[in-house]
């Protein structure tokens, strides 16, 4: 049927139905359905003969936010649970629905509102019906007690205003006894107040009868409501639990279907059409939140033969694996293990709930949320895969080394799925030297830069032909539910053959579940890998999680383009476990269209092949911080690194033996130590300001003065690193120096702080 010929929604009382256009899945685009309106719940059905058996799905209007994409579609989310993309025959009839739909839910707003000030978790008027009474008979049962109680309560005011007008009138009276002397209206009076303090006592009585009939009736029924609450509560677990068990079946059965669909289509595509209307009995799921930007499809098989070299390149590595010879060098013997964690009863939310909206940075946490490594150290675990830039440094194409340049910076987040624990914030000057360049030919320096804000500099050179460097300052704002990470800064890796140079930034971290339930990680953004050399680009989407979505959780998507905007691989993949990568063979617009109108992409490729795998984590990892097999050794004791080396962290140090309380003492040491320093630090530098104005003292007012401020980037200066203006994007960044490692190789370490 025609949009014109869609009925007009019509309003009846509070209800408000009509025909509306519903974005169902990426195989039959939007279905035309019966929407129905009534009490803050907007619900969806096939046709109107459903209404009285099936429906397809329910929001909540209260908790829903409303929004307008263009002339006639609009959207309706709850939290992400739930995500209607909808669209209206016309501009008007779409304006109609948008106005029904605010006033539901300002109704229903106000009516929850009223549900919460009233501190009721049990309402008898919609309480379901007890297990083993009829709904009805429950029903009036409540009603009858409810009648009972008001009555009470009715009689209750009476009594309390009587009291009153009584108490008042006997309070003036005894008053005049008071001012009498002895006369002969003494007698009259006194039986005035008698009289008066009679009528108080008997009003008092009624009172007293009446609180206590109250209380019988509130005692005999509060035990069966109680009950009811109870089963209330249950019933809503066993529902939460069907849920999810549906939830997943769910999943299961439209990644099947859409499988199988995909395949038909292919196998079929020439015999076939679009899917008819007859075929909506396999419609299971709402749209999803987040939509694939393009679609993959297997290659013609004209393109297997016209294409054969680019097949037979597609089944050889990209580029050479082989490891270059080495010598047989005795390496050092690496630990496999820590203390375990232990066992200690944590509560986040007692610490965090004054600190919603403040930066992770100044909250004072404890140890026992942390994890017994340094941001440094934990910066320099995005090494562990460094054998995809070893590759990469091999290829002879840039396109290809972009396939792993793009696959190194998923990995760095496959370490992050377990590990909820906060790394220790490093002090002023600490640095970290990971030097691995026997054993797998890098070594790297990290260095903290500044304190507030919070930034380290990163420096990791290869034999094998490549250098990598980053500056990155962590902004976090903590939001009651959940704990948002942003990594600002730019990530650089620079290829010596061809000299290709590649630019990226990392997503943002959250971390859910800070109130209650158990804590988990999820990543979510978009990366732009760009090599600035021959202006190639990789754009990668990390989706984020949502219960409902048919796809695969923490996946990951991405398009390798060459200057021109023309498409070479799709790399797909998750970033916890594995990425893949396929040949472009062509690409055209398809049929389906996205949440916005667009037409999407279908690239035709080659079969995928695995570019990157996470490594097992060791035995035991769950009791040793879900570390992996490299940072266990990233805080292994070494005598030739740096004084300021984070594995000489004394408050660290405690905290890996599992002296935790003895940590929390030295942490708040140190911390003190650091703020003393930045004081005198701060103190000089408004000396030098000020020396050619006045002589006179500067006393703690003229410290606080805030036009006399330095910022950490004024009064301190790296000790390995220069603040200087990035070549590439202009950024104001910490570069390598130089100087490190020919100190380590004299064992001079003269210029380095005394932090610990």
């Amino acid at each position: 049927m025609s949009d014109s010929k869609a009925p007009t929604p019509t309003p009846a009382g509070d209800t408000y139905k009509g025909w509306v256009f519903k974005w169902t899945n990426y195989i039959k685009g939007y279905q035309r359905r019966w929407f129905v309106l009534s009490n803050g719940l907007l619900s969806y059905y096939r046709t109107q003969a459903e209404m009285g058996h099936t429906c397809r799905g329910t929001i909540n209007l209260a908790t829903a936010t409303i929004t307008v994409d263009d002339a006639c579609n609009f959207v309706i989310s709850n939290g992400g649970a739930q995500t209607y993309h909808l669209k209206a025959s016309c501009e008007v009839e779409r304006q109609r629905w948008i106005t029904a739909l605010e006033l539901a839910k300002a109704k229903a707003a106000d009516m929850q509102q009223e549900s919460d000030d009233s501190g009721d978790d049990f309402s008898p008027s919609s309480h379901p019906a007890i297990p083993g009474q009829g709904s009805a008979s429950q029903n009036s049962e409540v009603q009858s007690a409810l009648r009972t109680l008001g009555s009470k309560v009715e009689d209750l005011s009476t009594c309390n205003d009587l009291i009153s007008k009584h108490g008042s009138a006997l309070q003036r009276s005894l008053s005049e006894l008071d001012s009498l002397r002895l006369s002969g209206e003494a007698g009259d009076k006194i039986r005035q107040v008698t009289e008066r303090a009679t009528l108080f006592r008997i009003t008092s009585n009624a009172m007293i009868n009446a609180c206590r009939d109250f209380l019988a009736l509130a005692q005999a029924h509060s035990k069966r409501w109680q009950k009811a609450l109870q089963a209330e509560r249950e019933q809503r677990v066993r529902l939460e639990e069907t849920l999810e068990t549906l939830a997943k079946q769910h999943n299961h059965l439209e990644r099947a279907f859409r499988g199988a669909a995909q395949a038909n289509a292919t196998a079929d595509n020439k015999s076939k059409g679009e899917a008819s209307d007859e075929d909506d009995d396999n419609e299971f799921f709402d749209a999803m939140e987040e939509a694939p930007e393009f679609i993959t499809v297997p290659a013609d098989p004209h393109f297997h033969k016209s294409f054969h070299f680019v097949l037979k390149l597609n089944e050889e590595p990209l580029a050479m694996s082989q490891e270059p010879s080495q010598e047989l060098v005795p390496l050092k013997k690496r630990r496999n293990r820590i203390p375990d964690k232990p066992n200690y009863s944590l509560n986040l939310w007692s610490i965090m709930k004054n600190c919603i909206g403040k930066e992770l940075s100044k909250i004072p946490m404890p140890v026992n949320f942390n994890e017994p490594i340094s941001m440094l150290q934990r910066l320099s675990e995005d090494l562990e895969y460094y054998d995809l830039l070893d590759k990469g440094a091999k290829c002879h194409s840039s396109l290809e080394q972009m396939c792993y340049v793009a696959a190194f910076s998923v990995s760095s987040y496959s370490t992050t799925v377990h590990r909820t624990g906060k790394p220790f914030n490093p002090l002023l000057g600490e640095t970290y030297e990971l030097d691995r360049r026997r054993e797998n030919g890098y070594r790297s320096l990290c260095e903290q830069v500044s304190h507030h804000p919070p930034a380290a500099a990163h420096h990791a050179i290869s034999d094998r032909g490549w250098t990598l460097r980053q500056e990155i300052t962590v902004a976090s704002k903590f939001r009651g539910k959940y704990l948002s990470i942003m990594p600002l800064g730019t990530i650089h890796a620079i290829f010596e053959k061809g000299n290709n140079h590649y630019t990226w930034k990392k997503v943002t971290t959250t971390v859910h579940n800070i109130i209650v339930g158990k804590l988990w990680i999820d990543q979510s953004g978009e990366i732009d890998v760009v090599n600035h050399t021959t202006g190639d680009r990789c754009h990668l989407k990390f989706a984020p999680y949502s219960y409902f979505s048919r796809d695969v959780a923490r996946k990951v998507t991405g398009v390798v383009m060459d200057k021109d905007g023309k498409a070479h691989y799709v790399l797909s993949g998750t970033w916890d476990e594995k990425m893949e990568f396929s040949r472009v063979m062509q690409s055209s617009r398809g049929g389906e269209y996205g949440a916005e109108g667009k037409q999407k992409t279908v690239y035709q490729t080659l079969k995928a092949r695995e570019i990157w795998r996470r490594n097992p984590l060791p035995y035991g990892a769950e009791t040793m911080y879900y570390f992996t097999s490299l940072a266990l050794t990233l805080n292994e004791l070494e005598d030739s690194v740096a004084p300021t080396d984070s594995r000489r962290r004394p408050d660290q140090r405690l905290m890996e033996d599992g002296r935790w309380d003895e940590a929390n003492a030295e942490k708040q040491r140190l911390e003190e130590k650091q703020r003393s320093v930045r004081r005198e630090r701060e103190r000089e530098a408004v000396n030098q300001r000020t020396a050619s104005q006045s002589e006179e003292a500067i006393d703690e007012d003229l410290l606080n003065d805030s036009s006399l401020k330095y910022s950490p980037h004024d009064n301190y200066k790296a000790l390995w690193f220069d603040r200087c203006d990035d070549p590439i994007n202009g950024e104001a960044v910490h570069i390598y120096k130089g100087g490190y490692w020919e100190a380590k190789e004299r064992n001079s370490w003269e210029g380095c702080p005394d932090i610990f």
